[in-house]
């Protein structure tokens, strides 16, 4: 049997229903839910802390008018996280590895902020296309450089977190596949290999919250361009 190690990343499927719709849903029951007493858990409690320190920090450079983005985007973090680090179990899949549900994140939300500017600071946003004292020349040019710079910023927050996670899954693979192989083998390489599975485990762990963190933080920065 040809093992195919992008097999991982196929959209799964349970008599010809898919099931993108439930591994989305799952992360959501897992959230505790607020409790109708003067005191909660200490799950609760560490929920409650999270949101209010996260929010605090995202919001702090950003007027109030962006306020009222606070709680998309802490909803957004905690969503991207449980995602990222539930696809880290065995025999689980990962929607953020998938391009186009990362790309329909990023474009509503990033087209969301653009359309933002346009509407309170419309001025200031055409701005950001021509800096200040640009030579005649160069003002075609320029406009055109930031126009495309501007339309990539979707594609980057979508390519980023698709890549990163794909290429972690996919180490993770490689190096299990090797250590089968090794075993019968060579025991002693094969226990030098477990180790650095593990600390890749460790590390992909900690770049399943940054890369959910950067992409929520690269659209607080976007929406501060435009409020």
């Amino acid at each position: 049997m040809n093992l195919n190690f992008f097999d991982q990343f196929l959209s799964p499927f349970m008599m010809g229903i898919p099931l993108m719709g439930l591994a989305l849903l799952l992360p959501w029951l897992l959230f505790p839910k607020p409790m109708y007493f003067w005191l909660g858990n200490r799950l609760t409690t560490l929920q409650s802390w999270f949101f209010v320190t996260f929010t605090k920090q995202l919001m702090l450079p950003i007027n109030l008018k962006g306020h009222n983005w606070s709680l998309l985007l802490a909803s957004l973090m905690m969503l991207l996280i449980t995602m990222n680090l539930l696809g880290l179990l065995p025999y689980t899949f990962t929607p953020t590895t998938q391009l186009s549900m990362n790309l329909g994140l990023a474009v509503p939300l990033w087209l969301a902020t653009v359309l933002t500017g346009l509407r309170n600071q419309p001025t200031v946003a055409f701005g950001h296309m021509l800096p200040e004292g640009t030579p005649t020349l160069l003002i075609p040019v320029l406009i055109i450089i930031e126009t495309i710079s501007l339309f990539i910023r979707p594609l980057a927050l979508g390519v980023r977190l698709t890549a990163n996670l794909t290429a972690g899954h996919l180490l993770i693979q490689l190096i299990s596949t090797t250590i089968l192989v090794l075993m019968p083998l060579m025991p002693m390489v094969s226990l030098l290999t477990m180790i650095v599975l593990f600390l890749l485990t460790l590390l992909e762990i900690a770049v399943a919250m940054i890369q959910a963190y950067v992409f929520v933080l690269l659209l607080s920065l976007y929406l501060q361009e435009n409020v």
